[in-house]
Order: C-alpha cells, then structure tokens, then sequence
C-alpha cells in the first residue's frame, strides 16, 4: 500500500494513504542500513510502500520500499557519524523564513539555504517576518536584503505573523502546492502557521533572553495539511546550515550572478578566485554582483559554510 510520510519523530514515522487512513509505521530492519548515507532513511514529504500489521486496530504498519524522490532539502549533519540530513523530499518550494532582530538570519545564512534549494531545483522563496518589530534602521537594513536578492530572482515578502500583515499572501502561494518553511529558531514559524490556518494550534515560545536565538517549539519535521489542499512540512528550527554533496568546481552554477557570466570566463575551470580573465570578477569590480554575496561563495568554496 503506498503512503505519503506525515511525521518523522526519528524512530517512528507518522503516513497517510490515499483513502485518508493514518498508520504508525517503523522501518523494516534490512531496509534501515541498506544504502543509507543519511542519519535520517525516511523523511517527511516521502512516497513509501507500507505492509499494514495484522492487529489492524493498532493502525501500525511496517515501510518496506521508499520511492524515488523528485527532490529534497538536505543538510550536512552537525556531530554525528553519519554525512547528512534530509530535511524535506518531493517539494514544490521552500520557504525560508527571515528576522532581522530576535533572532538575526545572516546573509551567509540565507545563501546556503539558496543554494541548496538551487542545487536541487527547488523554487525558493524568502519570507521577511517580524515586520512589527523593524525599527528605521531595520527597514533600511531590509530593503537591501531585498534588493539583493530580488534582483537576482527570488521572490521576497514582508510579513508581521503577529499582525496578520501580507498573511493572506502567503496563504496564497501555498494554495495546492507542497510547501517546506525553514528557518532559526524563533523567527516566528509557527506563528505564520497558526496566522495562516489557526487550526493548526502550533505551540510557540518567546525569545530566549540570554541567546536571542529562539526556543525549539517544533521538535520534529511535520506535515500540516490545509484546507485548500496544500501541504505544508515545518522544521524544527536549525541554527547551522551545511552544505553537502556540491563540490567547489560546481558551486558557482548554484549562485544566479555567477552562473550567468561564467562562460564568459578565460579559463573553462575558473574558481573565480583569482584567475586572470574572470568574467565574475569583473562583474564583481564593476558593482554588478553584491560582495557579500561574494562573500558567501568563498566561505562555502572553503569549506567554513556553517555560519549561523
């Protein structure tokens, strides 16, 4: 019987079938270690095949077979044995949710969120929340967030959760499509959630007053299925995004500027570092391709790409 994971809480795994039955499944035991280079076998947004238990009334079932996936969110595993984390499988976007203040979201940050979903074709959307809260010099700060990355492609919306601001646009984007929304802890996923379908009753937290960097209030990757039939998976919040699976001669095809004028340079196997007839680093010099983005490109090239 095929099913669509709704829930990862780890060990166990939460899966809806397409007559609306929700089953509570484990993984077969040979299907656990069989080629799986990632801590995590089975994530939310996977198609599984399930073999149901023969005590029916428990609604618990076993995964034999995960299909292949159209794509997925993945990140490098922090401290652990295995190489990495897929967050999120079989997406029509990701959203990555943004603040300013209370908790502040880098540049760096959001770049290598960009570029994963860029490596793996996954339309990417930037959601700066907490509006309420931005003071002039916040504003100002926001408006060249946004006009870096506008121009390069990627929509960008000003929301207050709190307030309701741009809610219904949000809601709107969501309408018929699997959605992932990622971001720190803290910047007010789960209350874009519940501004968006209140049915949802998603549990928050204030801000930790000692690190500003949020409270987990979201403690495993869920499903919420909304009425106009979109599916959206939140994420608990991360504080470090790695990169995986790129290699540092394919990195600038997952950065928009770049991408677009590397043909343009001398050398086929340019770095765009400081190789004489970069074509990058003209457009650098001439102002045409942000230094903070630039930034971003050598600290991921080099490997120091988990900057909160």
């Amino acid at each position: 019987m095929k099913a669509l994971v709704t829930k990862s809480t780890g060990s166990w795994y939460e899966v809806l079938t397409d007559d609306g039955r929700v089953y509570s499944c484990r993984i077969k035991g040979k299907f656990r270690t069989k080629d799986i280079k990632t801590t995590n076998p089975i994530a939310v947004g996977d198609w599984v095949d399930i073999e149901v238990e023969l005590d029916t009334a428990s609604h618990s079932a076993v995964i034999v077979r995960l299909h292949e996936r159209r794509n997925y969110i993945i990140r490098k595993s922090i401290n652990l044995s295995k190489q990495a984390q897929i967050i999120a499988a079989n997406l029509d976007q990701a959203f990555l949710v943004v603040t300013l203040a209370s908790p502040f979201t880098s540049l760096g940050f959001i770049d290598r969120f960009l570029v994963t979903a860029e490596a793996y074709d996954i339309p990417a959307v930037l959601v700066f929340n907490k509006l309420d809260l931005f003071s002039d010099a916040g504003l100002e700060v926001l408006e060249e967030y946004t006009a870096i990355y506008s121009v390069l492609g990627y929509p960008c919306y000003e929301v207050s959760a709190l307030q309701g601001t741009n809610v219904e646009v949000i809601r709107e984007l969501l309408r018929g499509r699997t959605t992932l929304l990622m971001g720190h802890s803290g910047v007010g996923k789960s209350t874009l959630i519940n501004a968006i379908y209140p049915a949802a009753e998603m549990r928050t937290a204030a801000i930790s007053d000692w690190s500003d960097k949020g409270r987990h209030t979201t403690t495993f990757a869920e499903m919420i299925l909304l009425p106009d039939g979109g599916r959206l998976i939140d994420t608990p919040g991360i504080r470090e995004l790695g990169i995986i699976d790129i290699e540092p001669e394919e990195l600038g095809h997952f950065f928009p500027e770049m991408r677009e004028r590397m043909n343009d340079c001398r050398f086929n196997d340019c770095r765009h570092i400081n190789e004489p007839g970069c074509a990058v680093l003209a457009a650098l010099e001439r102002g045409e391709i942000a230094p903070d983005r630039y930034d971003s490109y050598l600290s991921i090239y080099h490997g120091n790409d988990t900057r909160a």
